[in-house]
């Protein structure tokens, strides 16, 4: 079958309903998304489906196919990081950093749709991506911060 991730096209031969995140990190060695839960529930895995932020762990290889598929490694490179990547740098979000490429590639596509985001509607966007250091504080003014960078504040 055939994927796209981070604008490369990739042939592989695995079985349909091999996860993306299993396909990602062990086919392609792309190690931005990783395994936390394998429900769903964590979104430590997540990564963008046509711009869509969704838990590589649910979607299956087969279902990737044709879509355009974006993890961390293709949000940004060092030398132009994505508006959000800065704003964690600068906020400090990371602690132990486990869940961080999730948050990021949520918090990205949630400014997408929402690019003047209030504090509850941060709080809401982000409550599905679960942090066990508990950088909460930290992730909302990243995320106020990076929308204020995209508005030009």
């Amino acid at each position: 079958m055939h994927l796209q991730v981070n604008g490369t096209d990739h042939q592989i031969d695995v079985e349909d309903d091999m996860p993306l995140l299993w396909v990602l990190r062990d086919e392609l060695g792309i190690t931005g998304p990783k395994f936390g839960c394998g429900i769903a529930l964590c979104g430590a895995c997540t990564v963008h489906l046509d711009g869509q932020a969704v838990r590589s762990c649910q979607v299956t290889a087969a279902d990737a196919v044709g879509a355009e598929i974006t993890t961390i490694e293709g949000l940004g490179t060092p030398n132009a990081l994505h508006v959000v990547q800065k704003a964690w740098i600068d906020h400090q979000v990371a602690q132990c950093g486990y869940c961080q490429s999730g948050q990021i590639m949520a918090a990205a596509a949630f400014l997408d749709f929402n690019p003047n985001p209030d504090d509850a509607a941060i709080d809401r966007a982000m409550s599905a991506n679960l942090c066990r250091c508990g950088t909460y504080p930290r992730i909302r003014a990243a995320v106020k911060s990076a929308a204020a960078s995209l508005n030009g504040v």
